[in-house]
């Protein structure tokens, strides 16, 4: 399979998130509507919003690394906590839209055991009770296909009906992200409700097969290759680098790439290498960022040196070698660390090999697939790319974070095709109201004069 470098295509998650904000610029000099996002995760869904001249006023997230990504790129509105510990009081009043990824773990049909049993199911009720306490014109929940299938689609009617309850009238769709332009076929559930009387507006698709008889007036799919095949032959690393004038951030990646893997023979404890190479490192005169530099890692040789939280790694053989050269320590881990075995790798789903001529499957929050050079894990800044966040958009955490956070998001430009289709209903709602006021104040001046 050729996987060589590509002319990069221009698509709309190729727009720098600076020229995001700066285009707005205009639109915030009039009338914005207001957004409170839940579950904003790094903030995928609220960044689409963002792009269409949304304000979004207040979010929450408990995924500490996820929020501090959204304050790196979005913005300090952010308030990392439990939701279910927030009153509604501290909540801005007034807003137009409320934005609700609930978490889908519970839903996922990753989760064979799956059942209302499990309590983060419930967290929709979290925002009901933001529904009902804000009275927000429209609210937009997001949640995985698995959603419709628990006890036989029983469940979704339960949370419709629970929604209609308050009041809005509600519909639910299951959107398919590679018919919207996302180079990814991810297939999410979307819940529109409204209190206005309005229809709740969904996108139209946009895009399909490139032979599809039903479709003809749609544009192909955008495929993987299409996207980040730039990226294909370039070497992953911790630092930012250029390509053609353009600055690519995180393009770093796992490598575990087979259905074995190279695992130690001897069960050691993390916590006791740490104490040992410390010890090893103060008396050499090394410090951790020396250590760095002479391995060319950015913060890799930090997690050797460090036990809390459990975010300590031990040395792979090859660095473990090198380590010894540096630091002379003596030979009493030497076996255990680098006497290695042949081990299975337990999961199917984490052997698959990227689609290239075609979308992606779905990127998910447990890891990437496999590249199709089969060197290597897809990198954090191509499941990006795949998830249409902006080329400027910076995550922050581990690695294993990073790509949670990615997998865990709404693909951006499909929440851009939401709010676009919801701007397009409330402007006109506004334009209708201000119409009929216009008309019956003209009526009233008419009869007072005659």
């Amino acid at each position: 399979m050729n996987v060589g470098t590509n002319t990069e295509k221009t698509n709309f998650y190729n727009k720098p998130l600076s020229k995001t904000r700066k285009s707005l610029s205009l639109y915030h000099m009039n009338k914005k509507y207001k957004i409170a996002s839940l579950f904003s995760g790094c903030g995928g869904l609220d960044l689409g919003f963002i792009q269409n001249g949304f304000e979004v006023v207040w979010a929450n997230d408990f995924f500490k690394e996820a929020v501090e990504t959204y304050k790196n790129n979005i913005g300090d509105h952010i308030v990392y906590g439990d939701i279910t510990q927030i009153p509604s009081s501290e909540i801005p009043d007034n807003i137009d839209i409320l934005l609700g990824g609930f978490p889908c773990q519970g839903f996922s049909v990753a989760n064979t055991k799956r059942s209302m049993e499990d309590e983060r199911n419930f967290l929709y009720k979290e925002l009901m009770r933001l529904v009902k306490d804000k009275q927000p014109k429209y609210f937009i929940g997001e949640n995985v296909k698995g959603l419709l299938s628990i006890q036989n689609g029983k469940v979704i009617e339960m949370i419709v009906d629970d929604f209609r309850s308050l009041g809005y009238d509600v519909e639910y769709r299951l959107l398919k992200a590679s018919n919207y332009g996302v180079p990814q076929n991810r297939e999410r559930v979307i819940i529109i409700g409204n209190r206005l009387g309005l229809k709740n507006p969904f996108p139209k698709i946009t895009h399909s097969l490139e032979d599809d008889l039903f479709n003809k007036s749609t544009e192909p799919y955008v495929t993987v290759k299409d996207v980040v095949g730039h990226l294909a032959n370039i070497r992953t690393r911790d630092k930012p680098f250029k390509i053609k004038g353009k600055t690519i951030h995180n393009h770093v990646a796992r490598t575990n790439v087979s259905d074995k893997f190279w695992g130690r023979k001897i069960k050691v404890n993390q916590h006791e290498i740490c104490d040992y190479l410390k010890e090893w490192r103060n008396k050499s005169g090394w410090s951790t960022k020396k250590v760095d530099e002479h391995f060319g890692y950015a913060h890799t040789a930090g997690h050797w040196f460090r036990k809390d939280n459990n975010s300590g790694s031990i040395p792979n053989p090859k660095d473990w070698w090198e380590l010894k050269k540096i630091l002379q320590f003596d030979d009493k881990f030497d076996k255990a660390v680098t006497d290695l075995e042949l081990k299975e790798i337990k999961f199917e789903q984490s052997l698959r090999i990227n689609n290239w001529e075609r979308p992606s499957d779905t990127i998910t929050a447990t890891g990437p697939e496999i590249h199709p050079n089969r060197e290597r894990r897809m990198s954090v800044r191509e499941c990006a790319i795949i998830q249409t966040f902006p080329d400027d958009f910076i995550f922050s955490g581990s690695l294993g974070n990073m790509y949670k956070q990615i997998g865990n998001a709404v693909p951006v430009l499909l929440a851009n095709k939401i709010a676009e289709v919801i701007k397009n209903e409330l402007t006109n709602y506004e334009h209708n109201e201000k119409t009929e006021r216009k008309i019956s104040t003209h009526r009233k001046v008419r009869v007072s004069i005659s």
